[in-house]
């Protein structure tokens, strides 16, 4: 049994350190998109195009993975991330967009083997420790959203030190500026690694091969080492709890979006220059590792899970009054320090979404796990590629009262899937 304890943690370890790694690279990147490729709008296009094709491929993503599976599958998705950043370095419409496109098909198939394949590893830490699969599953993707969420502390401090060194007195950096050049390289060798990592992952036929034995139930045994009722991402869309967590995923999608474009380019870099933006997201990423890893450890089924989502909504709803009561900031300390308790506040209400949605899905649906996962990427996509197209065409003020208004209706959504009588049941089991 300790062999298979092990087995499990070094499972959800490699998987966490390949995603750091990976997205140390892309998320840098993908903060400044909207700051420095501005020219007709190319960087808020790019990211647009990029997460409609996710929205759109996530329906068929499912099939991928279950043909491919798990490991394979995170493989073959990250060809996508390579192309999108060998891109950035040759930035026009002919380069950009049609790398947006291919990473964002991929891009949905590696989110919904990652789902997929976390959820699987924590099933059988859970049948091989004697715990609930609720408290594997909350505590699993409570240590992956830590260690990923790091990766942007990691990434946006180093696009801070070589921004600052790129940086002259008359103009902000370029793609074409040494300082560039130089983060781009790092990017390059962070990806080189993140995909050794994900090289090292065990396959979920060699998962189920290995631990198979220790498994108690039958209804275990189906979870992990059938894959037979994977079904496509249509397969839940008209299911009545998908229908409102629909809600929360668009949501998530959208509060993403802000953080990553409106916050950076409309707040961050008028107030202190690109050359910070990395530093403010290094503090916002900060918190959202440390929220994740906290919210994980506690969550140990749905009632929990609907307190600590719960307190992330009102936490993000506080500070979208606060942005929308004040719109224009300075370099004053004043500001400043309101700015990082902002993003902090910002990084601690993504923690709770994100360690807790991919919980729930993992609770909600055992049997279904690829189709789940893809419905969340479907639709959380969806809310970031819109979000991104409008993002020139609308005020400020009337994203934030309008983001507001979501949130509020989303979490009671969620709360009404949660705590309906019926799951209470559940819970007593």
């Amino acid at each position: 049994m300790d062999a298979n304890w092990r087995s499990a943690l070094r499972d959800l370890h490699v998987l966490s350190l390949s995603f750091f790694f990976v997205f140390l690279a892309y998320g840098a990147i993908q903060n400044l998109e909207s700051s420095l490729l501005k020219i007709d709008g190319l960087g808020s296009t790019s990211l647009a195009v990029l997460y409609l094709s996710l929205t759109i491929s996530s329906l068929g993503a499912p099939f991928v993975v279950m043909r491919l599976g798990s490991k394979n599958a995170i493989l073959f998705a990250l060809s996508g991330y390579w192309i999108f950043i060998v891109a950035n370095l040759f930035p026009s419409w002919y380069t950009m967009i049609p790398a947006s496109i291919y990473e964002g098909f991929t891009g949905s198939i590696l989110w919904v083997a990652q789902g997929t394949y976390l959820t699987f590893a924590a099933k059988s830490h859970a049948a091989a420790c004697n715990i609930t699969e609720a408290t594997a599953i909350g505590n699993f993707n409570g240590q992956f959203w830590s260690v990923f969420a790091s990766n942007q502390v990691i990434g946006n401090l180093i696009t801070l030190a070589l921004l600052q060194f790129a940086k002259s007195s008359s103009v902000d950096p370029s793609m074409t500026t040494p300082g560039i050049v130089q983060l781009f390289i790092v990017f390059l060798g962070s990806m080189a690694v993140g995909t050794v990592f994900a090289c090292l992952l065990r396959p979920h036929d060699q998962i189920c091969t290995s631990e198979q034995p220790l498994l108690q139930s039958d209804s275990v045994n189906s979870v992990i080492c059938n894959r037979s009722f994977v079904k496509s991402g249509f397969s839940l869309l008209f299911e009545k709890k998908m229908l409102l967590l629909i809600l929360i995923f668009l949501y998530m999608g959208l509060q993403r979006a802000f953080i990553w474009g409106d916050f950076t380019r409309d707040i961050i870099t008028p107030a202190f220059g690109v050359s910070w933006v990395g530093g403010v997201m290094a503090v916002y990423s900060a918190a959202d590792a440390i929220g994740s890893l906290v919210a994980g450890k506690y969550s140990t089924g749905l009632v929990s899970i609907a307190i600590i989502t719960s307190a992330g909504a009102i936490t993000q709803a506080v500070v979208l009054i606060i942005f929308f009561w004040k719109q224009e900031y300075t370099t004053g300390w004043t500001d400043c320090a309101l700015l990082v308790g902002l993003s902090i506040a910002w990084g601690v209400g993504d923690a709770t979404f994100q360690t807790q949605i991919g919980a729930l899905l993992g609770i909600l649906y055992p049997h279904d796990t690829e189709a789940a996962f893809a419905q969340l990427k479907i639709w959380e996509s969806a809310g970031t590629s819109v979000a991104f197209f409008v993002s020139t065409h609308m005020d400020l003020a009337v994203k934030q009262f309008s983001l507001l208004s979501i949130l509020v209706v989303s979490t009671a959504a969620l709360l009404v899937v949660v705590l309906r009588p019926e799951r209470a049941n559940s819970l007593k089991a």
